[in-house]
């Protein structure tokens, strides 16, 4: 297992330099830049854009640029300072280090998304169990029908119902301040429960489904009838003999659904004011700051193959044939 983790690791350098590669390019592909966008909010100063573009870097070309971020290629002032010593620069908006930025930014996302998970399986595996073993019965189809309402019905719409309705009809608003966890637990975790319920209950509906096909299938097989004939209750049947190999493939779902989590925290941060890193990265996207960007969704790409990683070695908890050499 340990030989396994380090060559997997291992294999992460040169996916990380690839993605670090298509990072930057795919940002400095988007139409216009910060100097643009900085022209159109006072179209009546005319701005010196050569000098701009000096102080930012942006008259240099792009492979001396991608030098610069990565760290390879010296900064302006003659020093070598990039992603490879964990500097991600300055945000050109905010004037502030982007990694101070997401410093701050990165609990709120991961408190978010840790909530949705949670949720989501806490909501899927339950219903999706029952309704293998109660197959074909009204407990199935409430259960399958569920299903679907959740996959059916977009988070950003409930989540904006869940802000609109209550101001309407009693003038209630959630409060757009973060408290933070270490002040106040209670208050902190009310301002998530919310938003990490919609987010959980959107990916709570495939799993469900896939947990449901994947136990229907386990329950079939001959080793389940043996553990039925032999007088077994059906706690034990279903939770030691039949759980455990339906959850390796659900478990795939799962960490493949992490990228579900991370999409719908830009919109869910957005509508319910959690500065999160995907409502920064939305801010960074409206006024063209690429640092922040490019940082984000660098991070979200490493975050991605470590999840893959987790779930890889999870194979080998649940089921004892499978080895790593």
């Amino acid at each position: 297992m340990r030989n396994y983790v380090i060559r997997r690791l291992l294999l992460m350098i040169p996916t990380i330099f690839l993605v670090s590669l298509i990072t930057f390019f795919m940002v400095d592909l988007i139409p216009g830049d910060y100097i643009d966008t900085m022209a159109l909010t006072d179209p009546t100063n005319p701005l010196d854009r050569p000098m701009l573009e000096r102080m930012l870097g942006l008259d240099a070309p792009a492979m001396v640029q991608y030098g610069r971020w990565l760290g390879v290629v010296p900064q302006m002032d003659g020093n070598f300072s990039g992603v490879l010593e964990g500097n991600f620069g300055k945000s050109w908006y905010r004037g502030v280090p982007v990694v101070e930025i997401l410093g701050t930014a990165w609990p709120v996302t991961l408190e978010l998304g840790l909530i949705a998970l949670i949720v989501g399986q806490l909501i899927a595996l339950p219903i999706g169990i029952y309704s293998a073993l109660r197959q074909d019965t009204w407990g199935d189809y409430i259960g399958r029908t569920f299903a679907i309402l959740c996959i059916s019905v977009p988070a950003f719409w409930a989540a904006t119902m869940v802000i609109v309705v209550p101001a309407i009809l009693w003038g209630y608003m959630p409060s757009v301040m973060l408290i933070p966890f270490t002040e106040d637990p209670l208050g902190n975790l009310k301002m998530f429960i919310v938003p990490g319920i919609i987010l959980g209950a959107e990916m709570a509906g495939g799993t469900m489904r896939y947990t449901r096909t994947m136990m229907l299938e386990v329950l079939r097989q001959d080793y389940i009838r043996t553990a039925w004939a032999k007088g077994l209750r059906e706690r034990v049947v279903t939770l030691r003999h039949a759980l455990k190999n339906a959850l390796i493939p659900v478990v795939t779902v799962i960490g493949f659904q992490v990228p579900i989590i991370i999409g719908g925290t830009v919109v869910i941060e957005q509508i319910f004011a959690l500065p999160g890193v995907g409502r920064i990265t939305f801010n960074a996207m409206m006024v063209t700051d690429e640092p922040i960007i490019m940082a984000t969704v660098f991070l979200f790409g490493i975050a991605m193959m470590l999840i893959i990683l987790m779930v890889d070695i999870t194979y080998a908890f649940l089921d004892p044939r499978v080895h790593f050499k």
